[in-house]
């Protein structure tokens, strides 16, 4: 029981890296405070959670907005009194066009959302967490824009590396009180998001993705989460300001 009566917020649990993450934070013990735009799947998946004598909250919401961000941790101090972790894991994976075809209007969504929110969403769990004098933030960031370029998605890139700066600036801000911060980078995940998942892609697709990874597969969303369950937790106690990956391998292979 890892996670056990820690309260954790997790956002983007509607599918994905942040449904399984929700799921096996629930069986470790963990006491969640979902969110997502989709309430009739985060209310399916809270309702899975208390079958299994889990403890789940639901407030959907978009984390583009301020007032979501601060009403998460007022749910999760109203509900279960505190706040121990909080994976921010929602994100999209951009319009995948070239920088020079993209609107502005395309760049900034995809930079509200894979990064200003998650700047709102660690302004008001800090303040929880600062004055409790403990907690861990994770950002879900990714290894492109980091150890690996992908054409057509130069937003994508800039919002995730964004989020290592962030973490690296607020893990010596806030260490010294007591509070981690980090960033996973998952690999290419078997998710809807996944752009080897979109219909009109081939099964062309679907082996290129495959086949950047050293181990020649795409995570599943599972594997991702137990990397997100380990920063979340005390067994990485000592850990802060890192950039995690659990790539497959895809940082270090050219073929």
């Amino acid at each position: 029981m890892m996670l056990k009566n820690k309260v954790v917020i997790i956002t983007g649990a509607s599918s994905g890296i942040g449904y399984a993450a929700a799921k096996l934070f629930a069986r470790k013990g963990g006491k969640l405070v979902l969110t997502g735009r989709r309430k009739e799947l985060l209310d399916g998946l809270a309702a899975e959670i208390t079958q299994i004598g889990g403890h789940a909250t639901v407030k959907a919401g978009d984390v583009r907005d301020e007032s979501h961000a601060k009403a998460l941790v007022e749910c999760a101090l109203d509900t279960y009194g505190g706040l121990n972790a909080a994976f921010n894991n929602a994100g999209i994976i951009g319009v995948g066009k070239a920088l020079a075809e993209m609107s502005l209007t395309e760049w900034r969504e995809t930079l509200d959302v894979n990064l200003t929110s998650a700047f709102l969403a660690a302004k008001y769990q800090m303040r929880v967490m600062l004055k409790q004098g403990r907690g861990s933030i994770i950002f879900t960031s990714s290894f492109v824009g980091h150890t690996v370029g992908l054409a057509n998605h130069s937003d994508y890139a800039a919002s995730k590396a964004g989020l290592l700066g962030l973490s690296k600036a607020l893990a010596a801000e806030a260490g010294p009180r007591g509070v981690r911060v980090n960033a996973l980078l998952p690999g290419g995940t078997d998710t809807p998001m996944n752009f080897a998942n979109n219909p009109d892609a081939g099964p062309e697709v679907q082996a290129f993705v495959n086949n950047i990874h050293a181990l020649k597969r795409m995570a599943s969303p599972e594997e991702i989460a137990m990397s997100a369950l380990y920063l979340a937790g005390d067994s990485s106690s000592f850990v802060t300001g890192t950039a995690l990956l659990a790539d497959g391998g895809a940082s270090i292979t050219v073929t």
